[in-house]
């Protein structure tokens, strides 16, 4: 049996998420494909490697025991892939980021220009994810590293596999339709009274904002859920609410809105998180470092 290493990464995945769909959609395959590859891996073993469980598939003793050594092989498969790219210092190198959307638009051209001028031989590859999403996307090694964010308010559990490094410290701001405040800085108690447009609080970002808000002694009417930015401004533009914003969302904004800064002590913390094993990858520690300039060259605080 001399199994692809393609279709013993496949094994792995349904170990760990349990349907084909799963699989298919965070390896980026059509289902369709995945469940063929995953076919003719059991055609290869020459015995049942998985089977039906409730809704999902469960892998058979077989196939735990080919999962188990397929972990081990695909790992030193990786190493050797890194001493390579430590032997040609990174020339050549590809590094899948997760991003988000206020990221992609302002920190990330940035970054990107001053890694290239430094070290032209690593190439970035993005993928534009929810930030509550990204930490789970390098766990599973879909991605080489990611954004994730740290709101004062509301810190993320450590993960014990994974490298966070801040990078930059963003302050946030309140966003209400023009004219509507006499002060040019308020505290989020200010706003108690008037309508929200805020991010489902499973979101980070929404559930960062209502934690404030409760701790500055109220319950925000969140009167519009709105999880892009781009929506939550036009809905304060139009006069229906008031939200918040960070430095790195200042980029662009309506002209009928007023941002204001907050009195609260309110911010978050950019980071870079990526696999522990990972941590003395060069090309991963030149992306760190051109990104903690570029926070600086596009004005955002140090940690």
């Amino acid at each position: 049996m001399e199994p692809s290493l393609h279709r013993l990464r496949l094994l792995n995945e349904l170990e760990r998420r349990r349907t084909v769909t799963a699989v298919a959609a965070a390896l980026g395959y059509t289902v369709s494909a995945v469940s063929q590859q995953l076919s003719l891996l059991e055609r290869e073993a020459g015995t049942a490697l998985f089977e039906k469980r409730g809704r999902g598939l469960a892998l058979t003793e077989a196939g735990l025991v080919l999962s188990g050594h397929a972990r081990t092989i695909l790992a030193a498969v990786e190493d050797a892939s890194y001493a390579m790219e430590s032997a040609r210092a990174g020339v050549g190198t590809t590094l899948s980021a997760g991003v988000w959307a206020s990221v992609a638009s302002t920190l990330l051209p940035a970054g990107i220009r001053i890694l290239s001028r430094d070290h032209p031989g690593i190439v970035v590859r993005t993928r534009e994810l929810a930030p509550e999403d990204t930490t789970g996307a390098v766990r599973d090694g879909s991605l080489d590293l990611s954004f994730v964010l740290d709101y004062s308010s509301y810190a993320m559990a450590d993960v014990s596999d994974l490298v966070r490094v801040p990078v930059a410290r963003e302050s946030l701001h309140a966003v209400v339709p023009r004219d509507s405040m006499d002060s040019k800085r308020v505290s989020l108690a200010d706003l108690a009274a008037a309508p929200w447009v805020l991010a489902h609080p499973r979101s980070h970002f929404g559930r960062a904002v209502r934690i404030a808000c409760r701790e500055a002694g109220f319950e925000p009417e969140v009167r519009h859920e709105a999880g892009e930015q781009s929506t939550a401004l036009a809905l304060v533009a139009a006069g229906l609410g008031v939200t918040l914003v960070s430095d790195l969302g200042l980029s662009t904004y309506p002209a009928d809105v007023e941002v204001l800064p907050l009195t609260d002590d309110l911010s978050r913390t950019v980071s870079i998180t990526y696999r522990r094993r990972d941590a003395r990858r060069r090309p991963l520690q030149a992306f760190v470092e051109a990104f903690a300039l570029a926070a600086r060259e596009v004005g955002l605080g140090p940690v």
